[in-house]
């Protein structure tokens, strides 16, 4: 990009600024300072899952070990997983980006993503990112999938390639947060296919806005390492804490 055209550019976004003023991704108001992505007085209001995580999932371990309860009781499909965000303290953002039409908030939400779980994407070193789809129905009623917006920043922050039509889904599972783990596996079952016949892309870095207990990252992969992918990641705006104590094997 030339420097005039650069210019342009930012004049362009400082004019849409002024019409159009941003809300803050935790408060909802208008952005203070303007030209900020939230409030300032708003950023620690968002916390960040801290070390040590589990090595599996990436969600913050409460215990000895190296694995969360979760974990330790059975095995998911997708290899590694890191989230940004505690679920308590993102959710009523995670709420307004997904029902209240709120898509500004992907832009700030996937350059945090990007920044601050960089490293460990680059060590994961995908060839593509795919977000977790929506079913056609109830992507006719939202009008996007946050997921994807989460991803498009992230691939434009990182230089990597986004496939938003490689995985579809096929069955319109019941909301989760109404169900158990075990419920919310088997609602994921076969929820998931191809769009082809296979896959070419080895290694693949799935995004999704929230990680819970795993159900829907792990049929996304497995349905992904059937079709021939060999190594499959994710990462999520938010998780929850491990529902599960289990000292068992991982």
């Amino acid at each position: 990009m030339n420097q005039i055209t650069h210019v342009m550019k930012c004049a362009g976004e400082w004019a849409l600024g002024l019409l159009y003023p941003g809300r803050c991704p935790v408060c909802d108001g208008i952005v203070r300072p303007r030209g900020e992505r939230i409030c300032l007085e708003c950023v620690p209001k968002l916390k960040p899952v801290e070390a040590p995580w589990c090595i599996r999932c990436g969600r913050r371990l409460t215990e000895e070990g190296r694995y969360c309860g979760d974990c330790r009781a059975g095995r998911h499909r997708y290899f590694r997983g890191r989230s940004l965000y505690t679920y308590e303290s993102a959710k009523g953002a995670l709420y307004r980006f997904k029902y209240a039409g709120r898509q500004e908030y992907a832009r700030f939400f996937g350059e945090q993503m990007a920044y601050y779980l960089g490293d460990f994407i680059r060590g994961v070193d995908p060839q593509g990112i795919v977000p977790i789809p929506l079913h056609p129905a109830r992507m006719a009623k939202r009008g996007y999938n946050q997921a994807e917006l989460l991803a498009r920043v992230i691939g434009r922050q990182m230089g990597l390639t986004v496939y938003p039509d490689l995985l579809v889904r096929v069955k319109n599972t019941l909301p989760s947060k109404t169900l158990n783990p075990r419920e919310r596996q088997n609602n994921l079952k076969k929820a998931f296919n191809i769009a082809g016949n296979d896959v070419k892309l080895k290694t693949i870095l799935l995004v999704d806005d929230i990680y819970t207990t795993g159900a829907t990252v792990d049929e996304a992969a497995g349905t992904l390492l059937e079709a021939g992918a060999e190594c499959v990641c994710f990462v999520a705006l938010a998780c929850g804490e491990p529902h599960c104590t289990d000292t068992g094997g991982v």
